[in-house]
């Protein structure tokens, strides 16, 4: 072979391996992209749906607590939980996932089933009855209770992170869970110390 055709195979051998890697670099983020019976999509749902109702008992507290310590508590776990939603989503969207999933929640989680509540509630999670009695009290009533559940509320989540923690690689999933853990485990101090400064307990588990 001379060497003008030597030349021209090495090119084309060249080529094909850059043609190559380059669509592998393309498909490498779909192929690893976590599917949808995965922990890491069990997680965004069920952490959603958790969250949203942290959400939902700190705008009550905002807006009707009697103190600003946990009026001002309330406001910042509201906004920072929305957003965590709002990451949690585009995880779903970049993954081509449905934002529920047909599984029952804590599915991802081993032995998931048996963390959930006799109602069919994840841990930590207020009861209806607990939520209407948060929207209906008044004073210093709302700045104890609501500090009562969302202490309990945090401690489920922690473990549900744990879970998590210990099933993923993902490194966005990690970081953001890592983030939650340690965010939630600060506001458990100051939420145990605001119970003390209101003269209550915490919930009995």
């Amino acid at each position: 072979m001379s060497s003008r055709k030597r030349w021209a195979v090495g090119a084309l051998v060249a080529a094909l391996l850059l043609t190559a890697g380059y669509f592998a670099g393309l498909l490498t983020p779909s192929l690893k992209a976590p599917g949808d019976n995965s922990a890491e999509a069990g997680f965004a749902r069920d952490m959603s749906r958790h969250h949203a109702q942290a959400v939902a008992m700190s705008m009550i507290a905002w807006q009707n607590a009697s103190t600003p310590e946990v009026r001002q508590l309330a406001y910042s776990i509201a906004v920072t939980q929305q957003a965590q939603i709002g990451m949690m989503s585009e995880w779903l969207k970049d993954w081509h996932l449905s934002p529920t999933g047909t599984k029952p929640a804590m599915a991802w989680m081993p032995d998931g089933a048996h963390e959930l509540l006799p109602d069919g509630r994840m841990p930590g999670m207020a009861s209806t009855d607990e939520i209407n009695k948060l929207t209906e009290a008044k004073g210093k009533d709302v700045d104890i209770l609501y500090c009562q559940l969302m202490l309990r509320h945090h401690l489920g989540g922690i473990h549900m992170v744990e879970g998590v923690l210990s099933e993923t690689d993902n490194s966005r999933v990690r970081e953001l869970a890592e983030s939650m853990k340690n965010g939630q485990q600060s506001e458990i101090v100051t939420l145990r110390d605001l119970l003390t400064s209101l003269g209550a307990q915490p919930l009995g588990s």
